[in-house]
């Protein structure tokens, strides 16, 4: 084993192994249990105070929003709400839902919601992704069950914000353990409810009986969801071939065309709005060569990206050139500068820079070691020396925050928001992870972000990316193809939004 990876070879063995000391297998519908696994450890399940993937996906089964976007038609549907009005371009209100309750007992009405997006929308909240509520003035109260909310400026994307990130909090129970306590305990409204939070090692979620009248969720069909955290991608794997896991997601592509041959376990393969990207830390101070627009533009010179996706993401993963998902609203392709494959031009750039012997640097990954190691191996290629360390996802972001990660091997799936105000912002626009700091890109994303004119919007968003990619703040690498495998008895469908809804799934 080599990176926390494991060989073919290695891991029927290590599975073989699995099977003979594991007894019997615990997965599958005989406890009406579906148990997942996964790599990613959650800190807190406080649905504002992370940003991670799988957070997101626990946060879709224990709250609601609002409204609902139908992945099939991506029409919004009413859920926490009845109906909403735009009375103007800044101001919407919506008639809410009688009759909820949360997981406590808490009754559902007009205070919670009006708690929920004034506390999103305080910079004092520090939550994880301030552009989920940096674009809301605030939330007021008309009577027990109708919310207005006033927006700073138009906001196009408004109701993508409503529908996925903007999940509503029982307001008295938050108010009272704040969001250390709604993390180690949280409460909601939605199709399950939380058991047992061990740490971050295990979540055990039960059905929520009681769940919202109406519901475009419905009903979950399982009774149970155990999900459980394990070190690296071989604990995984044996978890899924002895039988203890029905699903998981995100394994190494040289493993799906063995495990889809198994009789009791499907893989499938499927694009997701995911990007894999390097984030470059312009801003470092002291002797930071990642300051100079030429070493910036070297890196992106200097990786293959072609050769990366071909033989490592596999599947119909997809090079990118800009910053963002090709199918978002306003990822402009053709507005972004292509770097090919050219190491010649990488180390004609770093030697124009000062740096002819190239340099040394550190870059922090967390996805997959394997992917950052062959990055590490094409810089290397051209002189530059990336010492890599591989960390959890949450560390990665602190990194960042910090200025303590000056190459950092990122990925962004834009918390299912079709719209590159989900992304662009975040790393450019200082509104989370910006290392650049670039107040000509800032003013036009920003500019974008308000506007009501789609044409303008796009505009804007195209301009922002061309120089994005001509100062080479990142490097954008490909679409993520995700690698699912699970219990053929398990009823499962992907999305390209990468939100498995567990509570939809059910036994065949």
């Amino acid at each position: 084993m080599k990176n926390g990876l494991v060989s073919l070879k290695a891991l029927g063995l290590a599975a073989a192994l699995a099977l003979t000391v594991a007894g019997p297998a615990l997965a599958g519908k005989k406890d009406d249990t579906l148990h997942v696994v996964w790599r990613v450890s959650v800190p807190n399940l406080d649905p504002q105070h992370n940003n991670l993937r799988e957070g997101v996906v626990i946060g879709q089964l224990i709250w609601d929003t609002l409204v609902y976007k139908n992945p099939d038609t991506g029409a919004f549907e009413p859920l926490l709400a009845d109906s909403w009005n735009w009375i103007d371009n800044t101001t919407v209100e919506f008639k809410l839902k009688h009759g909820v309750k949360f997981h406590n007992g808490d009754d559902f009405s007009a205070d919670d919601v009006v708690y929920t997006l004034n506390y999103v929308a305080n910079p004092a909240s520090k939550i994880a992704v301030p552009g989920n509520g940096s674009w809301i003035d605030k939330a007021e109260k008309i009577d027990d069950f109708t919310v207005r909310v006033k927006l700073k400026k138009p906001f196009p994307a408004a109701m993508e914000y409503f529908a996925v990130p903007l999940l509503i909090y029982p307001a008295k129970y938050h108010a009272k353990v704040g969001a250390e306590g709604m993390g180690k305990a949280p409460v909601g409204t939605g199709p399950y409810k939380a058991v047992t939070v061990d740490g971050v090692k295990r979540y055990l979620l039960e059905r929520n009986e009681n769940g919202v009248p109406n519901s475009p969720k419905g009903r979950a069909k399982i009774g149970k969801v155990e999900i459980r955290t394990v070190t690296d991608s071989a604990a995984e794997m044996v978890e899924l071939l002895a039988g203890r896991a029905d699903w998981i997601w995100k394994f190494n592509s040289d493993q799906f065309d063995k495990l889809d041959k198994m009789p009791r376990i499907a893989a499938s393969r499927d694009e997701s709005m995911r990007i894999d990207f390097l984030l470059l830390d312009a801003i470092a101070p002291g002797d930071n060569p990642l300051a100079k627009q030429q070493v910036r533009q070297a890196i992106n010179y200097a990786i293959d990206r072609e050769k990366f996706v071909k033989y490592l993401v596999q599947g119909n993963a997809r090079v990118i050139d800009a910053p963002c998902y090709p199918g978002q609203f306003g990822c402009d392709t053709s507005a972004a500068v292509h770097y090919g494959y050219d190491p010649a031009k990488a180390k004609a750039l770093l030697a124009e820079a000062g740096y002819p012997n190239g340099f040394t640097t550190q870059m922090v990954g967390f996805r997959s070691a394997q992917w950052t190691a062959a990055i590490q191996n094409d810089l290397a290629a051209v002189g530059i020396k990336a010492q890599v360390s591989m960390v959890e996802g949450a560390v990665l972001v602190e990194k960042t925050k910090k200025g303590e990660a000056p190459v950092a091997h990122w990925d962004w799936g834009s918390l299912s928001v079709n719209d590159v105000s989900a992304v662009l912002p975040n790393f450019f626009g200082d509104e989370g992870y910006d290392r650049s700091q670039d107040k000509e890109v800032k003013a036009l994303l920003d500019k974008a972000g308000t506007s009501v004119d789609q044409a303008e919007r796009r505009t804007l968003y195209a301009q922002a990316i061309k120089l994005i990619t001509e100062r080479a703040y990142s490097v954008p690498l490909h679409t993520f193809t995700i690698n699912y495998a699970y219990n053929r008895e398990l009823d499962f469908k992907a999305y390209p939004d990468e939100l498995p809804r567990f509570y939809q799934y059910g036994w065949k």
